[in-house]
């Protein structure tokens, strides 16, 4: 299968736009909402199938079906019936990725009916853009493909998402939520929506301290502080957060604070680089607009800190420490870790990182 070629933030541009084609009523015969991000996919789903029709003529037209108990045949008769006392039947596949002979619905999308909606979720994964239903659909009616964010894009995308909620978060809450949680959208969005209904009334804003009250994040251990004190030289405090984590492993994964320190490390990298740059080439320093993106973050306070700690290194420590990193990475999945715990191991790596 093709590799998928869409980015992200053309996923979340598409999604906003179709999300408004939805609520204005400009419905297409067939959607496709297929990719690895399930809560686009979820959300758009949801919206359909409570826009199309209303709540009386969904008892009469609006079936869903799952792929694992369907196959192509029952969803094109399905298709094919005419609605009863509304404007249009209504047809919703979840799970499609389960659906073995999914490919033969092009029998269908390929001159679908005017009177019947059909909505495909295709979870996990895209579709075949060679097949001829992805083909016939793209023709016929709508593809959106929901793409996972990397770890560098979840952050910009949250605060937007929290900001449309009528709330703000502070850089240390979001850091707590994106370390602790990953890229995992609806994993995000279901914490937050139970945050948010915790909320005191008022509450404009959220902080590390009710992240930690209510999402059960330490806001004083965690990798969000880690990364702080190790960037900040401070030993003591570094090896205080690593016993934290070492007695909490369930809740602190080495893999994630690894994969935290080596992205701390590789922006001092960068922005010593480009102060080399600035100093022995003569060129000039980006502005803190062009930084952002090239260190690739949305928060000015977190790209000040940055500029002010990333001078205290010298770069060639920095390539070393980022050996390091790789190197415990690999242990952290079993490779030549001589049988030691990640907290021990995470002990070990502080130690040598401060030696560096």
């Amino acid at each position: 299968m093709a590799r998928s070629t869409v980015k992200f933030k053309e996923s979340v541009a598409a999604y906003e736009q179709l999300s408004k084609q939805i609520a204005a009523r400009r419905f297409a015969p067939v959607y496709l909402l297929m990719g690895e991000e399930s809560f686009f996919i979820d959300r758009l789903c949801e919206q359909l199938s409570s826009t199309i029709l209303n709540e009386a003529e969904r008892s009469f037209n609006q079936i869903t079906l799952y792929g694992k108990e369907s196959d192509a045949g029952t969803v094109v008769n399905y298709c094919r019936q005419m609605p009863m006392m509304g404007s249009y039947e209504v047809i919703i596949v979840k799970e499609a990725q389960q659906m073995r002979d999914l490919d033969k619905l092009s029998y269908y999308t390929s001159k679908p009916s005017s009177t019947t909606i059909l909505v495909v979720c295709h979870k996990e994964k895209s579709v075949d853009r060679r097949s001829a239903f992805y083909k016939s659909t793209a023709e016929k009616g709508v593809v959106f493909e929901s793409v996972r964010p990397r770890d560098y894009e979840i952050g910009p995308w949250l605060t937007e998402y929290i900001a449309s909620k009528g709330c703000s978060i502070t850089p240390k809450a979001l850091a707590m939520l994106t370390d602790h949680l990953g890229t995992d959208i609806s994993k995000i969005s279901n914490e937050l929506t139970k945050l948010l209904v915790s909320l005191p009334e008022g509450t404009r804003s959220i902080t590390d301290a009710q992240i930690e009250a209510n999402v059960g994040i330490s806001k004083d251990f965690n990798n969000f502080e880690l990364c702080k004190a190790v960037a900040s030289k401070d030993i003591v405090r570094s090896l205080a957060i690593a016993d934290h984590f070492a007695a909490n492993p369930k809740d602190n994964p080495l893999l994630l604070t690894i994969m935290a320190l080596f992205g701390k490390f590789r922006e001092i990298f960068i922005v010593n680089y480009l102060m080399w740059q600035a100093r022995h080439q003569l060129k000039p320093f980006p502005g803190d607009p062009e930084l952002m993106s090239i260190v690739k973050t949305g928060n000015i306070y977190a790209l000040k800190e940055l500029k002010q700690i990333a001078p205290q290194w010298d770069n060639r420590k920095v390539f070393n420490i980022l050996g390091l990193l790789r190197e415990y990475d690999a242990k952290s999945k079993g490779v030549n870790s001589g049988g030691a715990s990640d907290g021990e191991l995470l002990r070990e790596l502080l130690l040598k990182i401060f030696m560096q």
